[in-house]
């Protein structure tokens, strides 16, 4: 059995990945993974050709993923015969979803839970139900009407979504001029689900433009058109598919396409999948695929995302544009309330700072509004951040450029972006 350890040990991050952002326990996940690897060491003589052992043991590991979440299902208090692979594997904080839904199910009385049930989870047409009630088709029509309203009244997420029918709004040519103001209040926590350096929250129906500005002289350089194109899974785990058009403000025949696949929870928000052209040929690279996917797309321990429940943890302390930090590997923090003036309206945020969490000599200021939606980003570049690449630090290229220094060591402001969103 030596060529099965050897292949193993290859392929071993992947598989525990790939089981860690499936199961919300890490106790769980451990039991799963020896069951898989028990498993392949029985089953590896059947296997015939070595070069596919990555796909043999991850389809081992979704069979025993699954087998996992066939067994959660007992833990319903609603029976669900056919329980598919979506409703129990949105990944490693998803599961809170179910739990969510299954939570304001028990709110609701008997009548339209079973209604609910028959309909939604056996899918049986209105005829049957009336067939099986002994009621009216009507009735049926009537208690489904109710029985759905009394859920969404008590359900705590907004279903009223957007399905996207509207046009972009243009942005500025120029970034218009903007006021912050420290406010004495004390930061709120706030539910922030945008996609982290995008700007658009990965959920059906949503769709955003926004603009890079360079600073001082303020001018647009660069316009992203996003949109949510459809739901996508990526080894199993259910997301939806994102199209980014970058086009320069002053050439708009100069386009980038992007696609990718991202993924939000109740908890955090992460990339799942990139697909890039390389030379006319479609790549598709994946959170399993270690070193190419992590250092442009992951972020958090193991990809886990950015948090979207946010709320002031300490870890980042700020006063003026001096700032201290913990010792810590990834460090996003709500850092103060500030009222932001821009465009002539002026908004009650929170400042989020990211340091150094996806880029090494890069800081971030994020404005959220209570909607957690972006007012004002802010990038601020390490002094000798690429000083290979420009030769100079950024206090000689940009000198009056407003500064902040973390930790002792200064940090050059660069250029801000806007959304439509406050156009």
């Amino acid at each position: 059995m030596d060529d099965f350890e050897t292949l193993l040990e290859a392929e071993r991050v992947s598989v525990e990945r790939f089981v860690r952002f499936r199961l919300n326990s890490r106790a769980d996940a451990d039991d799963v993974l020896q069951e898989i690897y028990f498993t392949a060491y029985l089953k590896f003589p059947q296997l015939k050709n070595r070069a596919s052992f990555k796909a043999w043991i991850l389809s081992i590991a979704r069979n025993k993923c699954n087998d996992y979440f066939r067994r959660k299902a007992k833990q319903f208090e609603i029976p669900i015969d056919e329980l598919t692979e979506k409703e129990l594997s949105e990944g490693r904080h998803g599961i809170s979803e179910v739990y969510t839904v299954r939570e304001t199910l028990g709110l609701l009385g008997d009548k339209d839970k079973q209604i609910l049930y028959l309909y939604f989870w056996k899918e049986l047409p209105q005829a049957e139900i009336a067939r099986r009630l002994n009621i009216p088709v009507g009735t049926v029509k009537s208690r489904l009407h109710t029985a759905k309203q009394n859920f969404k009244n008590k359900y705590p997420h907004r279903t009223d979504r957007s399905k996207g029918e509207y046009s972009m709004k243009k942005l500025p040519e120029f970034i218009p001029e903007y006021k912050i103001e420290a406010s004495p209040e004390a930061p709120f926590a706030v539910k922030w689900e945008e996609l982290m350096g995008w700007f658009l929250i990965p959920r059906l129906g949503e769709r955003l433009s926004w603009g890079m500005y360079d600073i001082p002289s303020r001018r647009c350089s660069h316009v992203y058109d996003m949109k949510v194109t459809g739901r996508a899974k990526v080894h199993g785990i259910e997301g939806v598919e994102l199209t980014a058009r970058e086009a320069s403000y002053s050439d708009k025949t100069e386009v980038i396409d992007r696609t990718f696949v991202a993924q939000l929870t109740e908890t955090h928000c992460r990339y799942l999948a990139a697909i890039r052209t390389d030379e006319e040929v479609r790549n598709y690279i994946t959170f399993l695929d270690g070193d190419e996917f992590m250092p442009v797309w992951g972020f958090g321990e193991d990809n886990i995302g950015n948090e979207t429940n946010l709320a002031p943890k300490g870890d980042i302390q700020r006063t003026g544009a001096a700032v201290t930090s913990a010792d810590k590997e990834f460090l996003l923090d709500i850092v103060g309330r500030y009222i932001v003036t821009i465009n002539g309206k002026s908004y009650d945020t929170v400042c989020v700072m990211d340091i150094e969490a996806r880029n090494c000599g890069v800081i971030s200021e994020q404005f959220l509004d209570r909607n957690g939606r972006t007012i004002l980003w802010r990038r601020f570049n390490r002094d000798d951040w690429a000083i290979d690449r420009y030769r100079k630090r950024w206090s000689e290229q940009l000198p009056d450029n407003e500064r902040l220094t973390i930790n002792g060591t200064v940090y050059v402001h660069w250029y801000d972006c806007i959304t439509d969103y406050i156009i």
